[in-house]
Formats: structure tokens, C-alpha cells, sequence
């Protein structure tokens, strides 16, 4: 995978058994058996612990929110990007259902989802002393599961419409077996999982509160997942409700300085998260490194090499004066450097995304590598689904004023709820974070063109696949391929429209 991340060690008991490697029984290891009592002392319990918050973090950043991100109207690819996620970011006939990138988003949720089904069965059944210590990490499992479908579900099934008990999504597995060959679930189906697993979470979490940069789940967590669940399925009462018993926890602040916004952003000391999981060079951190790619020299000190510019689009979309421009957008503090030609050193300039540009704590060296701890869960995304669930379900007032405080907080002009402020405030606030693909689904819209910034008109591929690129609302890239290998080896799937046969024979 094309991400920065070091995966927490689960201890001894876990070196065979519960490892995020993807083999969760390797060959010469001990067997599972379902049904098996699996944990036995609280270093077991601890292990397996260890292992799902593993798997929960590994869930975020990198290939997960970079794949959608190039494929929409974020970016420009730099001429010599070298097709790092080139044929997501064309979608022309290059994309099939042999991408890695997207492979990478189907192969290690289901792998994660794994580990997650052992445990949350597993723990069933433990020592009398550890029933308590137990039922919160099956609350934690739980979490992360719905989690992980969430993400599926949001890349290769269809919108959740009033279709949605016949479109397919992906397949339903809640109990581990090696063996089975499943069918895809209908999107219905699936998101009532995510419904059942975060009511499990909910009630094994209830006494678990929330805290800033919690690095474990908590209810405030589960609600935050419910917003999202809600807002998927056009639930909007409820999905204002539960964005909003997360704002009104008044545990979690908008950074509304430029002091705030550094030390959210650069330093992950920042009092946004409602969870950012434990960071590390050694035991583990998130990266976007596509859109900064640093490196040095001795002649032009740091400098950045991206895979991906901001596209003039992304450029025009903020105020003068906002915060986020201001923290996100580098236009000259280092130089770019494209096939061999150093910019903003030779008069050439253009802004360089570095939302995620590297904690300087969590680095081995001095060149910034695009590691931060990952944050899942980040209040502003609360406010930008209650202002949106309040206006769908007709309450423009209350839209208005929880998206006036997001703007007011980051230096932006206040604008009156509309469909298109409120669908911008989600351009602007979330690029970098994976989720402007979901919201086009949601919204059924499409985009059309990335115009690339005048100053990067040299260095960015141009053409119909790549700056003037356009995609309708209706077009089949809004689900992704199956990956041929799962198709190869499971001949109940079906794919998806548009990617050649629906079946290997």
C-alpha cells in the first residue's frame, strides 16, 4: 500500500493468532476453531486489543483516503507523477478491476473484518474477572467493524436510495470461516449491519465518555458513526440529532486561530478529534505523502516532489482571510520540484497541498514525511452533516446557524443553508480526508473539470483524462471494480457495471 504506517506490535500471545498482516492463521500456526474459548488471561485480552485498534487505525489514511481523493475534483497529477493512482484519477480505460489502489480499499477491510468477527465471538465467553474489560473491546470491535463496512459499502456499492434493498453492495461476513465463498448483500442488508453493530457498540460503550483525542472508542465515537449512518440512509432527523449530541458534548472545539489550526495540523495536539489513535515512528502513524513527497538537497535545502497539485478549483474555493487556506496550502515557503526544474525558485509559483505535512515529533530525520496520528473522527465533519441533515429535512434556520459557527470558526464569509453552500462547506473543510467521493454519491452529483492553477500549467498532464476531466453523476466509477483476484476465487460475486464481465466461469 502506497501509505505511511507501522503496525502496533499485539504482543507474544498475538505473534501467531491476531496480527493486521492479513493472515490471521498462518501456515504452522495454532488452529481457530469458532467456538473456541480464545482468551484466558488479561494478557490475552490485552493482545487482542492491541490488534483491533491496530486494524481500526490502519483503516484511515493513506490508499483510504488518497484513492477517492485523486478521482474526484481535488487535484491535478504532476507530469512526472510517475501513474501513482493514475488510472483512478484518469478513469479511463486503464481503470479495471485489476487497480491496485482499489484492491488495496476491498482487500484490507475484509481482512481487518477478519480479526474483528474472531474476537467480537471469541470474547463471549472469558474468565469471570475479565467479563467487564471484555464486553468494552467487543464494544471496541464492534466500532471498528461498522467502521470498516462503512467504507466498503461507500466505494463499491451503489448510494443508499429506495433501491436499496435490490443493488448490490459487498458481501456479509460476521463469522470468520476460511472456507465460505459469499454472495454480495444487497446495500440495505449491509447497512443494517452497521446499524446492528453500532447498537452493540452503543450499549457496551455507554459508560465509556468521550474525551479529545481519545485513543480508544467511546460513545461519543459511536455517535459520531451514527451521524454518518444516518446521513447514508437519509435518516436526516436522526442524523442532526446525533451530529449534534456530539457538538453539544462541548468536548471537542473548532480550531478558530491560526495557532489552533498548527497545533490541530502540524503538531496533532489540536482539540478536534473525538478520537486520534497513538502515534509513533516506530509503532505506527498515518501519511498523505502524494500531495508533498519532500525530499532534500544540498543546494536547494527541503523541497517538495508531489504526485498531485491543488487544482485551481480547490484554490478558488476559499475566503480570504480563512484559516484553512492559510494552514493547508504552501505557495512558496519550499520549492517544487518537476522533472528536474525547481519551481518558486525560478519564478514559477503555485500552492502545494500540505494539510498533512508531517509531525515534526514523529520523524526520524529532518525531511517531513507526511506522518501524523490518525484522527477518524474530527467534529467539523459534525458540523457539516447536522447543517446538511437540517436542511434536508426542511429546517433552514437551525442549517444556517450550526454551518454560520463552522465558517465564523475558520475566518470563512457566512452564507444562508443552501444545497450548494452547505455541499461547498464539505468541498472546502474535508479535502485530503477521503470524503468528497461519498458526499458526490450521496448528493448524486458529478463534477466537471480540475482546471489546473496557471502557475502549474507546466508541471500538471493536461488533457480530457486529466485537468479538463468530467464525471456525471450517473457514471459506473461511482462504484468500484471487485478486484479480479476476489472474482477469480469466489464465483458467487458479480461485478460491478462497466468493468467487463459480471462473472468468471
Amino acid at each position: 500500500m502506497n501509505k505511511i504506517i507501522k503496525y502496533i506490535s499485539a504482543g507474544a500471545v498475538l505473534a501467531m493468532i491476531a496480527s493486521c498482516d492479513l493472515d490471521l492463521v498462518p501456515k504452522g500456526s495454532i488452529s481457530y476453531n469458532p467456538g473456541q474459548q480464545i482468551i484466558t488471561n488479561e494478557a490475552d485480552l490485552n493482545g487482542y486489543r492491541a490488534n483491533i485498534m491496530a486494524c481500526f487505525r490502519s483503516l484511515e489514511y493513506g490508499d483510504f483516503d488518497v484513492v477517492s481523493d485523486v478521482m474526484v475534483d481535488y487535484f491535478n497529477a504532476a507530469s512526472d507523477f510517475g501513474n501513482n493512482y493514475g488510472p483512478v484519477h484518469r478513469t479511463d480505460n486503464t481503470f479495471t478491476a485489476s487497480d491496485y489502489n482499489t484492491e488495496d480499499n476491498w482487500e484490507y477491510p475484509f481482512g481487518y473484518i477478519k480479526n474483528f468477527n474472531i474476537f467480537i465471538e471469541g470474547a463471549k465467553v472469558v474468565p469471570a474477572e475479565l467479563k467487564a474489560g471484555a464486553d468494552v473491546v467487543r464494544g471496541e470491535a464492534f466500532l471498528a467493524r461498522a467502521f470498516a463496512y462503512m467504507h466498503l459499502a461507500r466505494h463499491f456499492g451503489k448510494a443508499y436510495s429506495e433501491n436499496a434493498s435490490t443493488d448490490l453492495c459487498v458481501p456479509l461476513v460476521t463469522v470468520y470461516d476460511q472456507t465460505a465463498r459469499p454472495a454480495r448483500a444487497t446495500v440495505a442488508e449491509v447497512y443494517a449491519q452497521i446499524k446492528s453493530d453500532l447498537d452493540s457498540a452503543a450499549v457496551l460503550l455507554a459508560d465509556v465518555p468521550g474525551a479529545v483525542r481519545s485513543q480508544y472508542p467511546t460513545i461519543d465515537a459511536v455517535n459520531f458513526m451514527y451521524a454518518r449512518y444516518y446521513i447514508d440512509t437519509k435518516d436526516y432527523a436522526k442524523a442532526a440529532e446525533s451530529a449534534m449530541s456530539v457538538i453539544n458534548s462541548g468536548k471537542y472545539a473548532l480550531s478558530s486561530t491560526a495557532e489552533e489550526m498548527e497545533a490541530e495540523w502540524l503538531f496533532d495536539r489540536g482539540t478536534e478529534p473525538v478520537m486520534q489513535f497513538y502515534a509513533s515512528y516506530t509503532e505506527g502513524l498515518g501519511g498523505h505523502s502524494a500531495y508533498t513527497n519532500m525530499a532534500q538537497n544540498p543546494e536547494q535545502g527541503l523541497y517538495y516532489a508531489p504526485y498531485f497539485i491543488p487544482s485551481q478549483k480547490l484554490v478558488d474555493a476559499y475566503d480570504e482571510g480563512d484559516l484553512r487556506f492559510a494552514q493547508w496550502f504552501d505557495g512558496g515557503d519550499y520549492p517544487s520540484r518537476h522533472n528536474a526544474i525547481y519551481y518558486n525558485v525560478d519564478g514559477h509559483e503555485y500552492y502545494v497541498f500540505k494539510k498533512y505535512f508531517g509531525n515534526t515529533e514523529i520523524r526520524p530525520d529532518d525531511i517531513p514525511n507526511s506522518g501524523h496520528a490518525v484522527k477518524p473522527f474530527l467534529i467539523s465533519e459534525m458540523y457539516l452533516i447536522a447543517a446538511e441533515a437540517y436542511f434536508e429535512a426542511g429546517n433552514v434556520a437551525s442549517a444556517t446557524e450550526v454551518l454560520n459557527e463552522l465558517q465564523t470558526k475558520r475566518g470563512a464569509a457566512t452564507t444562508a443553508a443552501t444545497e450548494t453552500n452547505i455541499h461547498n462547506e464539505w468541498y472546502r473543510e474535508t479535502v485530503g480526508e477521503g470524503l468528497r467521493f461519498s458526499c458526490l454519491k450521496r448528493w448524486g452529483e458529478g463534477f466537471s473539470g480540475r482546471p489546473a492553477q496557471p502557475g502549474a500549467s507546466t508541471v500538471v498532464a493536461t488533457g480530457a483524462s486529466y485537468a479538463d476531466k468530467a464525471i456525471s453523476a450517473d457514471d459506473f466509477h461511482f462504484q468500484w471494480p471487485i478486484p479480479t483476484y476476489e472474482m477469480q476465487t469466489n464465483l458467487n460475486l458479480v461485478q460491478n457495471e462497466g468493468y467487463g464481465v459480471t462473472q468468471v466461469e
